[in-house]
């Protein structure tokens, strides 16, 4: 889950701290995005609700200021919007499964596209002359680092930098339509609104931002794309790209439970006066049991062109480029040997992902594993899901150690 909050340090840590502070009313986002860049029209993608109903304060600004630079960069080169996004690759799953360690290894492969985090956050350079180099990576660095000093924790359970893959939350939250919102900020409203409206706008502009990423982009490829969400979405994904292939990774629930409820509350708190911690595990697993009935009605449906390939997370850590080269077989396609020379380079370099090992247990959420196992085994059975005896809580096993939670997200 992973990198929902990192763009939001764009603005300055004291922008920051005033995060919901004080009401703020739609049309003063738009004129401030107006004035920050010079431009007027947005064009025609729909934001007005979305923004209506959300309305933080945080990185409205800049989603609405590259808003107006997208359609300005269409005025002038119309020819972005025919550029053709052709079998893409969506990688989904729960949270903490292993996507994100996936999707940094496919993007060893300099055959594939795939959207990095600086690129999210300034899709274009400065709209002014400049002979020097592109200064949008190292910008994005310094934001980073800023983002640390608000939640310290974050970097050691994600570890990203400005060059990192990053998620497909970031590009639906131009529009609004992001569950990376209701993660980050607590408006139980908004997520109503989401689950009510559903994802088709969102999809939409998403392959129109993937087009302008495209158009600029030095050679061509096949674009790998990731994010836990894209399960509450695959009837619209499917729609605006008939011919993706997806990947679902699998995990213990138990083990994506401990982890995704924790690396909500650090992504919280830097944004809201009260985390509640409760409420956090109540929430976190009602949404991804639903995910997970999602998967098993899409694996039994099967509606995409192509079968969809499931991934273990165990397998997957044990054994890297051989799931990558499984992963290309299932899609017809060929690892060549530099891009596996690549991955292997980066599996010695970072052997858990560069994520740190942490202790927890699943009862400083108020949830119990007895009955979280029991809720989530119709999943685990459908997928042949291995329990992981590490995510057991101590108070479960009478022991005075606490459960080790996995390392790679």
């Amino acid at each position: 889950m992973l990198q929902r909050a990192v763009s939001q340090a764009v603005d300055t840590i004291t922008a920051a701290l005033a995060i919901m502070r004080d009401p703020l009313d739609p049309d003063e986002l738009i004129g401030r995005a107006q004035r920050r860049t010079g431009l007027v029209d947005f064009g025609s993608t729909p934001f007005d609700e979305p923004l209506q109903n959300l309305l933080t304060r945080w990185d409205a600004v800049r989603f609405l200021s590259n808003l107006l630079r997208l359609r300005e960069e269409e005025k002038r080169a119309p020819q972005i919007l025919e550029q053709r996004v052709e079998r893409p690759i969506f990688i989904a799953g729960l949270p903490r499964s292993g996507t994100t360690f996936l999707h940094s290894l496919l993007a060893q492969d300099r055959t594939n596209l795939v959207p990095r985090v600086w690129q999210l956050i300034h899709p274009y350079p400065p709209d002014e002359p400049s002979a020097g180099p592109d200064l949008r990576p190292r910008r994005v660095a310094r934001q980073l680092r800023m983002f640390g000093m608000l939640a310290p924790d974050f970097r050691r359970m994600h570890p990203i930098d400005a060059s990192s893959p990053q998620e497909c939350s970031e590009i639906t939250a131009h529009v609004f339509a992001s569950l990376r919102f209701d993660t980050t900020y607590h408006v139980p409203s908004y997520r109503r609104w989401l689950d009510e409206t559903g994802h088709l706008d969102a999809y939409r502009f998403h392959k129109r931002f993937l087009q302008h990423l495209q158009h600029q982009a030095a050679v061509a490829g096949h674009w790998v794309l990731k994010c836990p969400d894209h399960i509450f979405a695959l009837g619209a994904l499917r729609a605006v790209y008939p011919d993706a292939g997806v990947v679902f990774v699998h995990r213990d629930p138990l083990a994506v439970l401990l982890s995704v409820a924790r690396l909500t509350e650090v992504l919280r708190r830097p944004f809201t006066r009260r985390v509640d911690k409760l409420e956090i595990g109540r929430q976190d697993s009602d949404r991804w049991l639903a995910a997970a009935e999602l998967m098993i009605e899409a694996a039994d449906q099967e509606r995409f062109e192509e079968p969809i390939l499931h991934i273990h997370y165990l397998d997957l850590v044990r054994d890297p480029l051989g799931t990558v080269a499984t992963l290309y077989r299932h899609f017809g396609r060929v690892l060549d040997a530099s891009a596996g020379a690549r991955i292997s380079r980066l599996v010695e370099e970072k052997p858990n992902g560069g994520y740190g090992a942490r202790r927890s247990q699943l009862e400083e959420y108020g949830l119990d594993p007895v009955a979280e196992r029991e809720r989530y085994a119709r999943y685990m059975e459908r997928f042949g899901i291995r329990p992981e005896q590490q995510t057991v809580s101590a108070r479960s096993l009478k022991s005075p150690a606490g459960a080790r939670v996995g390392a790679i997200g």
